[in-house]
């Protein structure tokens, strides 16, 4: 598994010269940039989070590296109580329903939400369990070689209400499966363990949608609402149903230090989904799904419009992963509540659809504005920065035509692409504003004379950049408002 951090190349690329040693400079290039790859290989992250049972909410210096001051702690909250699971009588074989048993000991715990919080501990084992929710001031900490296994029985994911700002289940109407782990209107709630497993045992879901027999949509692993001062860390998460991290409604969330991994054909599936929420950090993070590693979501047509629940000043940093069908990081495009202020930067993306990837229909409406993408390193990935549009993806006939994104300050810098498949592609929606799309020192490597820029209905500047881009980039005007740092 390739858990390196993603390279920083810094620097002018030196356009090359029409001469007769064209050639060879371009593959002392291509060996720079795949040397460097094979050192940044040997890196590590950042220190991680660490707790143990017997001294619940340790304090722990964080890395100042680490943007972990979102969650309002220096380190994890003490807790005055802390049990195991097992204390509830909780069996940990494998096969024993411990539905039941999380949910009391869950209860029990919410009566120390005023009283300095609570703990609560797996132990080593397989922990069987359908959907559960968390309470407030609260820890679910996962003990080295513990696993909590999402329950084969539908009926203990049962169905909750749709999201407001989506007007229906994402993949069917009316309500959805709430997710394995779940809460509502909380604050102050801790995921966190030595590295521990939530294995949501995804394959019957999966099968389900492929079968066409899917009545109401599929559960996260872990879906949060309407709460605040979220810390998701040093775990493992496996076979998500759907998303598998999705904040919704949220204010200060730090996911970091996690391992997400699904079968690469698995649908749906997406890493960590943030969606109208505010003040989200997602660093050093290792990511295997058959969708998005990562996107910003706000909201689905009409639904979204209405609500108008943005997604803004949102870090996405040191995320390494693969996914062949879709992006490293996307920005929708459920984005009908508006995204703003988002930072991605230090990704590592290879054998994948699309490095970043910036989606939007009509009927969205909404915004898409500040966005700042740096030091990004791809290898095979097939069209590496890109624009897209034309889903025709509704929920109902309410949807109107007429309510196009707009979109304002895309900034994208510091660049490389391994055996790149196509070049970028960058295509705004006619009659909406794409505009303030700026580029600067990006290197496409690998591809055949014959693949060029597609680009239609934006406008922009790009300075550094080969293959050459497409004339909407190749503005004559003044580029003041094209800064770097």
């Amino acid at each position: 598994m390739d858990s390196s951090k993603p390279i920083i190349i810094m620097g002018n690329f030196i356009s090359p010269p029409s001469s007769s040693w064209t050639r060879p400079l371009l593959l002392f290039l291509t060996f720079l940039a795949i040397l460097l790859l094979q050192f940044s290989a040997k890196s590590v992250f950042p220190i991680r989070f660490v707790s143990g049972p017997s001294r619940p909410g340790a304090d722990v210096p964080v890395d100042p590296r680490s943007c972990a001051g979102f969650f309002g702690h220096v380190g994890l909250p003490r807790r005055k109580v802390a049990m195991s699971i097992a204390e509830f009588g909780g069996v940990g074989d494998g096969k024993t329903s411990n539905t039941e048993t999380f949910r009391k000991a869950v209860r029990y715990m919410q009566g120390f939400g005023h009283k300095g919080g609570s703990q609560l501990n797996v132990p080593k084992g397989k922990w069987v369990t359908g959907s559960f929710n968390l309470t407030s001031n609260f820890t679910l900490f996962l003990e080295e070689g513990a696993v909590i296994l999402g329950s084969q029985d539908p009926k203990e994911w049962p169905i909750i209400e749709p999201l407001p700002s989506y007007g229906r289940g994402r993949e069917r109407l009316g309500g959805r499966h709430i997710s394995l782990i779940h809460g509502d209107g909380l604050t102050n709630v801790v995921i966190t363990g030595q590295n521990g497993t939530i294995d949501g045992q995804g394959k019957m879901w999966w099968e389900l949608w492929w079968n066409r027999t899917l009545e109401h949509t599929r559960g996260h692993l872990v879906e949060l609402m309407n709460s605040n001062n979220i810390l998701i860390s040093n775990l493992t998460f496996l076979n998500s149903p759907f998303w598998t991290i999705h904040p919704v409604y949220c204010s200060n969330v730090v996911i970091k230090d996690m391992t997400i991994l699904a079968p690469l054909n698995a649908p749906n599936t997406d890493g960590i989904d943030p969606d109208s929420s505010t003040n989200v950090c997602i660093e050093d993070c290792y990511i295997e799904s058959g969708d998005d590693l990562v996107a910003v979501k706000s909201g689905w047509d009409q639904y979204g419009i209405t609500i108008a629940r943005p997604s803004s000043n949102i870090i996405v940093r040191r995320v390494s992963g693969t996914t062949p069908t879709c992006s490293g990081v996307g920005i929708g495009s459920e984005m009908s509540g508006g995204i703003s202020n988002v930072t991605i930067e230090d990704l590592h993306v290879w054998d994948s659809a699309a490095g970043v990837r910036i989606k939007s229909d009509k009927g969205r409406g909404g915004y898409i504005a500040n966005i700042s993408i740096s030091n990004i390193t791809m290898k095979r990935v097939k069209i590496p920065i890109r624009f897209s549009r034309g889903a025709n993806d509704h929920p109902d006939e309410g949807w109107d035509p007429k309510a196009v994104p707009k979109v304002k300050g895309i900034f994208i810098s510091n660049v490389v692409s391994l055996n790149s498949t196509k070049a970028p592609v960058l295509e705004g929606i006619e009659g909406a504003s794409f505009e303030g799309i700026c580029l600067k020192n990006v290197t496409i490597l690998g591809l055949a004379p014959s693949r060029t820029w597609q680009c239609e209905f934006i406008s922009g500047f790009a300075s550094e950049v080969f293959p050459m881009p497409c004339p909407q980039l190749q503005n004559n005007g003044s580029s003041s408002w094209c800064s770097y740092s």
